[in-house]
């Protein structure tokens, strides 16, 4: 066989080895399962709320990427489709309004929308961002 041909098909093997190895060790990662993370931080929803609306850049190093335990009183629960967020509201924006939401994994929808205006509820879970009106928090539950 000659030369070139030995190195197109070691090329060929590598190339499947490594894609194979992506996928082992990449692709098919297992998710961190948020609901039992235990919280990197625990403070009220209006504490977050306040430290991303005084200094974005601050608060974002101090709680964006890691799992949150908030408290305080829940103002609204909404339903989008299969999502249900729930809402603490903390002013009134352009678009309605604006404060801490956290979207529950699924499996605690039925606590979240028995919540009422005032409840009282301690929600944990992953900090996304701010979306200049909203602090997002994903993956919520109730510990």
């Amino acid at each position: 066989m000659k030369t070139w041909l030995k190195f197109i098909i070691a090329i060929a093997l590598l190339i499947l080895a490594a894609g194979v190895l992506v996928y082992i060790f990449v692709y098919n990662k297992p998710h961190k399962d948020y609901e039992r993370a235990s919280p990197d931080v625990e403070l009220t929803a209006e504490e977050l709320y306040m430290a991303f609306k005084s200094d974005r850049e601050d608060a974002e190093s101090l709680y964006n990427g890691k799992v949150l335990q908030l408290t305080g009183e829940v103002d609204d629960v909404e339903k989008v489709d299969d999502m249900v967020i729930a809402v603490f509201a903390f002013s009134e924006g352009f678009f309605g309004l604006e404060g801490v939401r956290c979207t529950m994994l699924e499996n605690h929808h039925e606590k979240a929308l028995s919540l009422q205006t005032g409840d009282s509820v301690t929600i944990k879970g992953f900090c996304a961002g701010f979306s200049d009106s909203d602090v997002i928090m994903e993956y919520c539950s109730f510990p």
